[in-house]
Formats: structure tokens, C-alpha cells, sequence
């Protein structure tokens, strides 16, 4: 009777792990999906941090990012409905025992703020990670011992439809994301987002002191220089960065800054006041854009001063490869230089295209999907991309989860009449 006792508790509990777990890894899985990029820029911080950039090319890293996501996603999808058990077991003790040790190490040294496990839509402390990462080894650990325990909902032999089909949704979101821009942005650059308000400070609370730093050179030797001892024009620009000076209150957009490439005026201020309607081609780097779509850019630039609309490109590329891009792509709008993390922060694409008013974010779009002389026929107010784009997160959470539900559901509807069906001849 106790040994029976002592297996139901038992059993219980890996139970209880074993969806602990599946909602963790499908969570993580699926925000880092919806914004791949993301995940490649999280994976070289952490190569950067470690001295280990140069041995990994970029392709290889952004693969990484989306073969983990896609691979978190899948074991919490097969620990949830109870296949591939030795597997989903086996692959959830293996991630955390790489990622245990490894947040143990982040929070210890902290070589990057946070370790990105949730993407942009959970930001954990180092610390926060490290004790998550705990809790769910132990999980681990006994879902990999009581394996066979857990409770299968779907049949071994249909079990080989549902994880075929979770690895094709997986990665086509993934992809979709990529070639597009995030179905759900967690990020403070959202569509409906005033950057004026994402930067304010409520009353009383100390700010943070940031300080642009500008790298130029001349004759060979580079220098660091700030807006206070800019210096003139015989000196090559570099690039430019944003530092934290003293920690305070922190908005959700602290290191918004336009420099001018001209005359090196700050523009923030002129830019996120101006009522009228401003284009943003943001290239976080231009010699690593894309120029495939550089006509219409040049198109949608001609047209913005048609219309008397301000255009601006923002870039953190030094002034060699500003030239080298005009070059190559006959650009005529002017240049301003900006942080590189937070030009990637704002899009995930490279270059991408962001419109505002007013300091509000009205619409952004992708390098593949950049309106074209069909869209912009007259002048933005009567156009619907002049208008704030609509966005419910909770629509496009219910669009996906339809994808990805129904057609478990009805796997799931075979499988169990399959399986009356064979009962019914049993008991024939």
C-alpha cells in the first residue's frame, strides 16, 4: 500500500515537472520564433562577450537562433501531449544542463545585461535566469528519471504527425518572421508607440545620465570624442555608441539620439516634434544592408519631398561606407548617425523603414515589403498607410494559435477514434 502511495506521488510529480517544463520551452521557444533576429543579435552579444565573434560566421549564428527556437518549441509541444517522451526528456535535461551553469556564470560576471531566454517579451535579471534555471533542472532531472510515467494524450503511432507538423510550423513562422518583421513586437518601438513618452521620466525620479560617444579618426590614430568637443571636419567618423554615465530611473526608450552627419546638431528633439510626416530608413549597418530594393527607396525618398516630408537614413556605419553606399546607390537623402543597438532595436530589418508623426509610430515595414508607386498615390493623410496601423497582439495570438491548434485537433479527433474503433473490435 505505501510502495503503491509512494508511486502515485511519484508519478504525480513528473507529471507536474513535465508540464512545468512544456510551458516554459514552447513560451521561449515561440517568442523567439516570432523574432529570430532578435535571437541573433542575443547570440552575438554572447560570442562578443566571450572573445569567440570572429569564429562563428554570421549565417552559422542566425541558424543557431533558429534551429534552438525551433527545438525549445518542439520538446515543450512533445513533453506537453506526451510523445517522443525519451527524446523530449533526454533534449530538456541537456538544455539546462548547458544553460544552468552557463546563467550561473552570467550572473556571477554579468558580460551581458540579460541572457535572453524569453526574448524581448520577459527580460529576466542574470540572477532571476540563474534561479528559473534551477527550478527547471530539477524538473528536468525528474521527467528524464520518470520518463515513462508521463501521460501520453496522443497515440505512438500518430505521435510522428504531430511532432512532423510542429517542426513545419515552427519553422515557417520563424522564417516568415525573418522575411517580414516580428508578428508580435514586444519591443518599446511598437506600432502605436510616441517616442517622446517611451523616453519621459515621471516627476521626482532620477534619470539616467547617457552620453553619445563618437569614435573618428584622423592620420591613422582614432579618437573618442563627445557632442561637447566635436571636433571639425579634417576628422573621419568612425562610429558612434550611447553610454550609460550614472544609473537611474529608466524609461522604456532611453537612447533615442539623432546626430546629424553634416554638421553633427542633434536632431532628436526637431524630429519627434515635427507634426507632420517624417520617413526613418533605418540600416543599423549600411555596408551590410541589402540594396536589392534601393530603387524604391529612392522612389519612396523623391516622393516624400514631393510632398514636403521629412526623410532621413539612420545609421551607426562610419562615413566611408555612407559615401560608398551613395555611390552605389545614387542616395540623395541626408544621413544621420545613431546607436547601433537600438537601430536594431526599432526593426529587424536592415535597412527597414519606419514613418512617425508627431513622435508616433504609425507603420514600419521590412526591406521585402516596402510600399511601391501603387500604394503611394496621394499624399499620406489620404492614404490608409498615413494612418496608424492597427494592431491587436491578442488577434495575432488567436491567428496563430489556430494554425498551430486545429490541426492538432483533429489528429488528435482520428486518434481517438481510431482507438475506440479498435476497442470496439476487441471487445467484438
Amino acid at each position: 500500500m505505501e510502495t503503491k502511495q509512494k508511486h502515485i506521488i511519484w508519478k504525480s510529480w513528473v507529471n507536474v515537472c513535465r508540464f512545468l517544463l512544456a510551458a516554459v520551452f514552447i513560451f521561449s521557444g515561440f517568442v523567439k520564433a516570432v523574432d529570430p533576429l532578435g535571437s541573433f543579435y542575443k547570440i552575438q552579444d554572447y560570442l562578443t562577450a566571450f572573445g569567440m565573434a570572429s569564429w562563428f560566421p554570421a549565417y552559422l549564428q542566425l541558424l543557431s537562433a533558429v534551429v534552438l527556437s525551433a527545438l525549445e518549441f518542439s520538446v515543450g509541444v512533445f513533453l506537453f501531449f506526451g510523445i517522443k517522451r525519451r527524446f523530449a526528456a533526454t533534449m530538456a535535461l541537456l538544455l539546462m544542463i548547458v544553460m544552468t551553469p552557463l546563467t550561473l556564470y552570467l550572473a556571477l560576471a554579468n558580460p551581458v545585461s540579460d541572457c535572453g531566454c524569453f526574448g524581448d517579451a520577459w527580460v529576466l535579471t542574470n540572477w532571476e535566469t540563474f534561479s528559473k534555471n534551477v527550478v527547471l533542472f530539477v524538473a528536468a532531472v525528474s521527467v528524464f528519471k520518470g520518463g515513462k510515467l508521463i501521460i501520453r494524450f496522443i497515440t505512438a503511432k500518430m505521435a510522428w504527425m504531430v511532432s512532423m507538423y510542429t517542426f513545419l510550423f515552427v519553422f515557417a513562422l520563424s522564417f516568415y518572421c525573418l522575411g517580414n518583421l516580428p508578428i508580435l513586437d514586444f519591443r518599446p518601438y511598437k506600432i502605436g508607440q510616441n517616442i517622446k513618452e517611451g523616453m519621459e521620466i515621471p516627476e521626482g525620479a532620477k534619470p539616467s545620465v547617457f552620453e553619445s560617444k563618437f569614435i573618428l579618426e584622423k592620420d591613422g590614430k582614432q579618437q573618442e570624442f563627445t557632442l561637447d568637443n566635436y571636433p571639425d571636419s579634417t576628422w573621419t567618423f568612425v562610429e558612434t555608441r550611447t553610454v550609460l554615465k550614472e544609473k537611474g530611473y529608466e524609461p522604456a526608450i532611453h537612447d533615442f539620439s539623432i546626430i546629424s552627419l553634416e554638421t553633427g546638431e542633434e536632431l532628436t528633439d526637431s524630429i519627434l516634434s515635427d507634426e507632420g510626416y517624417t520617413f526613418l530608413l533605418i540600416a543599423h549597418r549600411i555596408e551590410a544592408a541589402d540594396d536589392s530594393n534601393i530603387d524604391l527607396i529612392n522612389e519612396i525618398y523623391d516622393y516624400s519631398v514631393e510632398h514636403g516630408y521629412s526623410f532621413y537614413a539612420l545609421t551607426s556605419s562610419p562615413e566611408d561606407q555612407i559615401e560608398l553606399w551613395r555611390d552605389k546607390t545614387g542616395a540623395e537623402y541626408p544621413f544621420c548617425q545613431m546607436d547601433d543597438i537600438t537601430l536594431k532595436t526599432i526593426i529587424r530589418s536592415n535597412p527597414g523603414l519606419m514613418l512617425i508623426k508627431g513622435g508616433t509610430i504609425l507603420n514600419k515595414w521590412s526591406d521585402n515589403n516596402l510600399p511601391d508607386e501603387y500604394v503611394l498615390t496621394d499624399s499620406l493623410d489620404k492614404l490608409e498607410i498615413g494612418q496608424q496601423k492597427q494592431e491587436s497582439d491578442l488577434r495575432t495570438i488567436g491567428y496563430v494559435l489556430l494554425w498551430f491548434i486545429i490541426p492538432l485537433l483533429l489528429v488528435i479527433g482520428v486518434d481517438i477514434l481510431v482507438v475506440k474503433r479498435r476497442e470496439r473490435k476487441i471487445k467484438s
